[in-house]
């Protein structure tokens, strides 16, 4: 097996299989990412999509996903808070879209928002949509189809949704909902027309093969927005001491899930600011998208500091919708 040979094939069109990803695994670096970033221009051109994120509901939620500080499960000290003011939230999307940002989305904890709170959030959309020119999407758990069919109506145009590892491993990080419930939702959402945004995170005691299968398993969704998060261990949750990926890891997976998912934008999240370079070289290794400011319980990257980079690289930042 020859990785300029497998480059040139995806560049043709042909979908990799599992065992040429664990071929890639074992690739020299810089050889790798030169290529990931061919197929990247390839199908993806200079177009980088950046979103922010706003977390509109924080702790007491009774899912016992074990990398989370919002888990009533685990022993996190967090300032905790039920859904914030409407008015709140569309001036974080106005401050948002002023600083050159095209997508927000709004996320709040729990297994599943209400169906009192699912109508405040259409509310909310609503006016962002009337007020801003923003593309709004949302992470509300594990919604139903009358939820998600409010959603769209309210202009809502991407749900979000983590399978956060491989169906292999998903017993070993939460025990409250299944994979299959994740997957349930994902493809209720695209059925209905809604956009899927869907990852994981890499750091939760997974190893090269759950990695692997969890973007065969977002390939076969046909996810279009893939976010790859770095666990930044929290202490008070059982992950707290798990060993730090290093910085070769982290572009090393970002390059072949290139290989695997050539036309999706794949999404630098959580944890980006564990990288020594901010994760500039995941934005040459095959990446090109990235959540900006800060995540949901810990500090990010500045909107300010993110454009700068990104335009540096030869980037153009604009919307690309599925």
């Amino acid at each position: 097996m020859d990785i300029d040979l497998l480059t040139k094939k995806v560049l043709d069109g042909y979908k990799i299989n599992k065992k040429e990803a664990l071929f890639l695994y074992n690739q020299p670096l810089e050889k790798l990412c030169e290529n990931a970033n061919k197929i990247r221009v390839k199908f993806c051109s200079n177009i980088f999509d950046i979103c922010t994120i706003i977390n509109a509901k924080n702790g007491g939620c009774t899912e016992d996903c074990k990398f989370c500080a919002q888990s009533i499960h685990n022993n996190c000290k967090i300032d905790e808070y039920s859904l914030i003011s409407e008015e709140e939230i569309l001036k974080q999307a106005k401050i948002n879209y002023n600083q050159g940002i095209l997508r927000y989305s709004i996320v709040t904890s729990g297994r599943k928002l209400p169906d009192d709170e699912i109508d405040k959030m259409c509310k909310v959309i609503e006016r962002i949509k009337k007020e801003v020119s923003i593309s709004v999407c949302a992470s509300l758990g594990l919604l139903n189809e009358d939820n998600l069919k409010k959603l769209k109506k309210a202009g809502l145009t991407r749900i979000h949704n983590n399978i956060e590892t491989s169906k292999n491993n998903f017993p070993n990080i939460c025990t409250t909902h299944t994979f299959e419930d994740k997957i349930k939702t994902i493809k209720l959402a695209k059925s209905l027309g809604l956009e899927v945004c869907s990852g994981g995170i890499i750091g939760l005691g997974e190893n090269i093969e759950d990695r692997i299968d969890m973007a065969f398993t977002l390939r076969d969704l046909e996810i279009k927005s893939v976010p790859v998060n770095i666990l930044n261990a929290i202490k008070g949750t059982p992950m707290e001491n798990n060993k730090k990926l290093n910085q070769e890891e982290i572009v090393r997976i970002v390059a072949i899930y290139r290989f695997i998912l050539p036309t999706s934008k794949i999404r630098l999240a959580g944890g980006r600011n564990l990288l020594l370079d901010n994760g500039e070289l995941c934005f040459k290794s095959g990446a090109n998208a990235t959540i900006s400011g800060n995540m949901l319980t810990t500090v990010g990257i500045s909107v300010e500091d993110d454009m700068k980079m990104i335009k540096g690289l030869g980037y153009e930042v604009k919307l690309v919708d599925e």
